[in-house]
């Protein structure tokens, strides 16, 4: 597994009130910055948005920076809201944002320490040939450590950040306390039932176990598959924080872009492959999309995934709708795609007609790419950009109406995922063919 390497490590605040101080300290250095920048304008004469005085460079940095520090809830929250940064926010923006999906602040040895010693029992060392402080990675919920077993067992151990599991409720109370005074959500839109879904998930997510649990059972579903190679649990060294598995050298998915045109195809037909296969067949999703869950071993030629902890089960009548969807794409029948969005719940039947059409002239981009061509081209910036105008065109209205089910968000996180790593690796992909084998 090929990494950068990590930053100098910082403690993880693991108490209410110290994560809560961080958060109100991002809020007022956030807030201090956009009255100086506002003043700034209107002595030039301007008369600054607060959206444009919210989102600047100085600003994102300062949001990235700290959500990075907090982990856990906070940053998994900030790497949600940075999926889609390349795609809504300027250049500027968006680099910086990225830093939220790529890596953290690791734990410092003596905390690293501390959770081992609790989850392994004190004398952990003797178990090990070789182990190594310095994380090969670090996220929003755990960091990962190369280690060998004295029976030969080339490991890597994902190591849980203290706190984490009991701070998650707090965070996103916060985080969203946070939105609202930001005014980043509009004051009409519930977001209850999607912030109580979000401590589900992760919870979830927290709980090694269950995900030993899910990486096992693609383990299984994969077995044989010539593109894919999954890591395998090590169960005498796993617990509900600490989950040790067989460590596969792999390098970044987005090293591909100087490979060659049949290689990036081959990889990403594979990946849409998979994803068609995870929600029409196993009905069985790995909801997140983040490029650091998957590595490409050069010399096997073969996809390395990674972090099953977002995994979700997906309820058959999403799977039909969406079925429905994929039919009304490729038969081009506009009356077919909004019966199939409303019953898919893409947008509210209560949304005014002219919001319901612009959804459905978005979709019909799509729509008409895949049935254009035997191969859909990701690399075709035109359709990416157009996508992108007229989604932020919708977003300006600052309305939203309703809200999808949430299995339906997160195969929409999914796919989104997919479509921007797609894009970024420029493959041509024969999409329409795969939709009606699994259609």
């Amino acid at each position: 597994m090929t990494t950068t390497p990590p930053r100098a490590g910082a403690p993880v605040p693991t108490g209410r009130l110290s994560r809560l101080a961080r958060l109100g300290g991002m809020a007022g250095g956030v807030a201090g910055s956009m009255l100086v920048d506002g003043a700034k304008r209107v002595v030039r004469g301007e008369r600054p948005a607060i959206g444009d005085l919210l989102l600047t460079p100085a600003n994102a940095r300062r949001v990235a920076d700290r959500l990075a520090s907090m982990r856990g809830a906070a940053m998994k929250m900030g790497q949600l809201l940075s999926m889609d940064a390349g795609e809504l926010f300027p250049p500027e923006l968006a680099d910086i944002m990225a830093r939220l999906r790529a890596d953290a602040d690791p734990m410092p040895a003596r905390q690293l320490h501390g959770v081992l010693d609790a989850e392994w029992g004190v004398g952990w060392r003797d178990r090990f040939a070789t182990w190594s402080d310095r994380p090969i990675a670090a996220a929003s919920i755990g960091q990962v450590h190369r280690a060998r077993t004295r029976d030969g067992r080339d490991l890597a151990v994902k190591v849980q950040y203290p706190g984490v599991r009991d701070s998650i409720d707090g965070d996103i109370d916060n985080l969203a306390s946070l939105l609202r005074l930001s005014r980043v959500v509009p004051d009409t839109f519930d977001v209850a039932p999607l912030l109580a879904e979000a401590k589900r998930q992760l919870r979830d997510e927290a709980d090694y176990l269950l995900e030993a649990e899910h990486l096992t059972r693609f383990g299984a579903l994969l077995a044989g598959d010539p593109a894919f190679v999954v890591p395998v649990v090590q169960p005498d060294l796993t617990t509900p924080a600490v989950l040790a598995m067989s460590f596969i050298d792999g390098s970044p998915i987005e090293t591909l872009t100087a490979a060659s045109q049949t290689e990036r195809d081959r990889v990403v037909t594979s990946l849409v492959e998979l994803t068609l296969r995870e929600l029409f067949e196993w009905n069985l999703i790995q909801t997140d999309p983040n490029f650091a869950n998957f590595r490409y071993d050069l010399r096997a030629r073969k996809i390395v995934l990674l972090d099953f902890g977002a995994t979700r089960a997906m309820a058959a009548d999403v799977a039909d709708a969406h079925r429905a969807v994929a039919r009304a794409a490729l038969s081009g029948d506009r009356d077919e795609a909004r019966r199939a969005l409303l019953t898919a719940r893409l947008f509210d039947p209560a949304a005014p007609p002219p919001y319901r059409e612009a959804v459905l002239d978005m979709f019909e981009l799509i729509a008409a790419a895949l049935r254009k061509d035997a191969v859909f081209d990701f690399g075709d910036n035109g359709l990416t950009l157009a996508l992108r105008d007229r989604g932020l065109a919708l977003a300006a209205e600052r309305k939203l109406y309703g809200l999808p089910p949430i299995d339906t968000l997160f195969l929409q996180r999914k796919a989104g995922g997919m479509f921007l790593l797609a894009s970024r690796l420029k493959a041509r992909v024969p999409v329409r063919a795969m939709l009606e084998r699994h259609l």
